[in-house]
């Protein structure tokens, strides 16, 4: 009655490397309510500007490693790559979509500036100051350095207006990438 309680080491050699490591054995269920927890709250993570997607990566990688179940080096580098990919759209998407709503390259290069700032000092608003800080940032961004350029005041405010659509859909991007990493590390966990 008092064993499922019970913490078992027990010495195995990891899949990845030739030196044996502790792994915790026979807790598979606890395993994976653990990474399930840590999963949902890298995803919440995500709109708030934290490297949710890495967290997730990482969760993954933990419980293959210690944890009692068996993820896969292909979904292990899969997410590695999934998070990559969603932290440049991240960067980069507010930057295009103020260059295709008729900006400069200052202007992408402010957009991006813009909402890295906004970002970190974000907005005094309780949950989602940094969400509207980065799309604050991004227009901001975007507007000065059209400005500083010599755009006129039609052309910056349409090209900041680009930036923040820009920024917007980066995080729902990134989130949806998010959505996938959870999937395919649950489904790889649990199959």
């Amino acid at each position: 009655m008092g064993r499922e309680w019970e913490w078992e080491w027990e010495w195995e050699t990891p899949r990845f490397c030739n030196s044996p490591g502790p792994r915790l054995v026979g807790y598979g269920t606890m395993t994976i309510l653990l990474l399930t927890i840590a999963l949902a709250l890298s995803l919440l993570a995500i709109p708030f500007g934290l490297p949710g997607t890495w967290l997730m990566a990482l969760a993954a990688f933990l419980a293959d490693r210690i944890g009692d179940v068996h993820i896969g080096a292909t979904a292990l580098v899969g997410s590695a790559l999934i998070a990559l990919v969603a932290e440049l759209l991240d960067i980069t998407l507010s930057a295009r979509y103020t260059r295709k709503y008729g900006g400069s390259s200052r202007g992408a290069w402010g957009a991006i500036v813009g909402g890295l700032v906004g970002a970190v000092v974000g907005v005094p608003v309780p949950l989602v100051g940094s969400v509207l800080g980065a799309l604050g940032g991004s227009f901001a961004g975007a507007l000065a350095f059209e400005l500083w350029g010599g755009a006129t005041h039609g052309a910056a405010t349409r090209a900041a207006t680009g930036a923040a659509i820009g920024r917007a859909v980066a995080m729902a991007s990134k989130a949806g990438a998010g959505c996938v990493i959870a999937a395919w590390v649950l489904g790889a966990a649990l199959l």
